[in-house]
């Protein structure tokens, strides 16, 4: 039977090598008479004295019959005839326990220019989310170590979380905060459209050494071709999926889904798309829901995700806001105000959801939490009157028991980045938080 199926195999494989010319390069576009592909499909164009030299691209569209590639890399020395390899099958990384500690390119690449491990298993990154018939539902929850989170927003294994915030706002401290104290068995990052200098900074003082040991870290800075942008989130993505199908729980996150979306609108500008709502193209909000999709549970394993989405001046009504806030379990609202006041992790608890926490939890944790929202609202509504002393004091029974608890939720709501904390241990501490204030 075994030789019978490696007849069969051999007589299956396609022998013929598929050849095209280029014809055409317009900015982030190239166009090549041929070769015989599709949509996503992996190709190599031959460049340099006796075309020792690979670039690769992939294939983004056709017009009047021409194939239109986008580069992996920059267009430099790709000239009129220039040889098009089809390759007949999309791009495809390695994976496996190997990469542990390692930081790669969105081709699956170390950045430090070694070698990949042998002992690796290659993987597609272009993949179908799994069949919602076949997904367990979400009924455990996963600690992440940040109190605020772990008593208020508990995020359940295979959960997928926005972290909606503006720039400087201490997303990444968050990021490193969750992967360094997190109990999920392995860490998958994708930093995606940051500055060169940040993601040396966000490995060495947010994720740090003990973060760093069960993460893979997956890199594609700004000053990378849109492509190189886009495939960082499907090869991040292709890899946790990896790891979810050996049964794993797996902490993934992107920072930012919204610089893959300016990706993704880039191509789609090239290619002739029309941009629609403030400039998006419509193949935008198609890639969205497939690539969130992917994370989330299957009959193997689970894959929580943290996916970070800059709001353009604090809007969280932006196309890309609204949008991933529609398809995800929860978001996690980082309020500038409270970063401005030192709370730090800055986390707007009063406008942050986890839909899938009252699922998760015990009745008591259900109640605490409750209550902990509603003394704080309570404080919030009136804070201007408190302040500038237009509340007598005995006006308002609530009023009156939010401003003594104040202090200690503020308290309760800080955290030091380095200071680690169990989920029991947080809700223990909101118990002894809500207990009468003589």
């Amino acid at each position: 039977m075994k030789i019978n199926e490696l007849i069969d195999k051999v007589d299956s494989v396609d022998s013929y090598k598929r050849y095209g010319r280029v014809c055409r390069v317009v900015g982030l576009m190239i166009e090549s008479k041929g070769p015989e592909c599709s949509i996503g499909d992996l190709c190599y164009i031959y460049v340099g004295s006796r075309l020792k030299r690979q670039i690769k691209a992939e294939v983004v569209g056709f017009k009047d019959e021409n194939v239109i590639l986008m580069p992996f890399t920059s267009v430099q020395d790709i000239a009129p005839g220039s040889m098009v390899e089809a390759t007949g099958k999309p791009l495809e990384v390695k994976a496996g326990h190997s990469l542990l500690g390692q930081i790669i390119d969105s081709l699956g690449n170390r950045l430090d220019g070694h070698s990949l491990p042998r002992d690796l298993s290659s993987v597609a990154t272009d993949q179908s989310p799994p069949n919602p018939m076949l997904r367990p539902p979400i009924c455990e929850p996963i600690e992440v170590g940040v109190r605020a989170i772990d008593s208020l927003l508990t995020v359940g294994k295979g959960q997928r979380v926005g972290i909606f915030a503006g720039s400087g706002v201490g997303k990444s401290t968050l990021m490193g905060m969750i992967a360094r104290n997190t109990s999920a068995d392995i860490n998958v990052i994708a930093l995606i459209g940051e500055r060169g200098r940040e993601v040396r900074e966000f490995i060495e003082n947010d994720l740090g050494e003990e973060g760093m040991k069960r993460s893979i870290v997956v890199v594609a800075t700004s000053d990378q071709p849109a492509l190189m942008r886009i495939k960082a989130a499907y090869t991040a993505t292709s890899i946790a999926e990896y790891f979810r199908d050996k049964g794993l729980n797996v902490m993934f996150m992107m920072d930012s889904v919204t610089r893959v979306a300016m990706a993704q609108r880039e191509v789609g500008l090239a290619i002739g798309e029309p941009p629609t709502t403030k400039g998006y193209t419509p193949s935008v909000f198609a890639i969205l829901p497939k690539l969130l999709e992917r994370t989330g549970t299957n009959h193997l394993g689970t894959i929580t995700a943290f996916y970070t989405v800059l709001v353009d001046g604090d809007d969280m009504n932006e196309p890309i806001a609204d949008t991933v806030r529609g398809i995800l379990d929860g978001h996690f609202v980082l309020d500038r105000n409270l970063a401005n006041k030192g709370q730090f992790p800055a986390i707007n608890v009063l406008k942050s959801i986890s839909r899938v926490m009252n699922n998760i939890v015990s009745n008591e944790h259900r109640v605490l939490a409750e209550k902990f929202r509603d003394l704080l609202a309570t404080y919030i509504n009136s804070e201007d009157l408190i302040n500038i002393g237009a509340y007598k004091r005995g006006s308002s029974r609530d009023i009156d028991e939010s401003i003594q608890y104040y202090p200690k939720i503020i308290s309760f709501l800080k955290q030091n980045t380095s200071e680690k904390i169990t989920l029991p241990d947080s809700v223990d501490e909101l118990r002894r938080l809500l207990e009468r204030v003589d």
